[in-house]
């Protein structure tokens, strides 16, 4: 693996560090909301407004809006699915635990992620399913049910 790849699996590692944080931060603002979906609108307003501000701090130029106009109908479900991700964090996260949780939500990010690559779906590149990426994912499954004992 080149050091440029590693580096960026590295830092993909760190970030996977936030959901358990975020879901537990999630909550917690939802336990003085008195429901999810008021915690996870906080959510995504606080992220907007940072967005916002990193835009405003760097000073990144508008976006294209003529060019976003013509983007395909299902990237903006994008949104959708984050608000979801959120939202379950949110509801299932206190219920079973972060570990349970995450690892869960690993299976099943492992999973699509290997179905996407092999057919190269929404814009990745085809990388076909092989018997060490089968395998890796039966590791993670694994490693799941791990997990889950307690």
């Amino acid at each position: 693996m080149n050091p440029g790849v590693l580096g960026l699996v590295l830092l993909a590692i760190c970030v996977g560090c936030l959901p358990p944080i975020q879901a537990g931060i999630n909550a917690t603002v939802t336990q003085y909301h008195g429901h999810p979906l008021w915690g996870a609108l906080t959510n995504t307003l606080v992220a907007s407004l940072a967005l916002a501000t990193a835009i405003l701090v760097l000073r990144v130029a508008p976006g294209d809006l003529a060019g976003l106009s013509r983007a395909p109908a299902w990237s903006w479900l994008g949104g959708v699915l984050g608000a979801t991700m959120v939202l379950s964090a949110i509801v299932i996260a206190p219920r079973i635990g972060a570990a349970s949780y995450v690892s869960a939500m690993v299976v099943g990010t492992v999973g699509a992620s290997l179905v996407i690559d092999h057919f190269g779906w929404i814009g990745f590149p085809e990388h076909p399913v092989t018997v060490a990426r089968i395998l890796g994912g039966a590791l993670v499954v694994a490693g799941m049910m791990l997990v889950q004992l307690d």
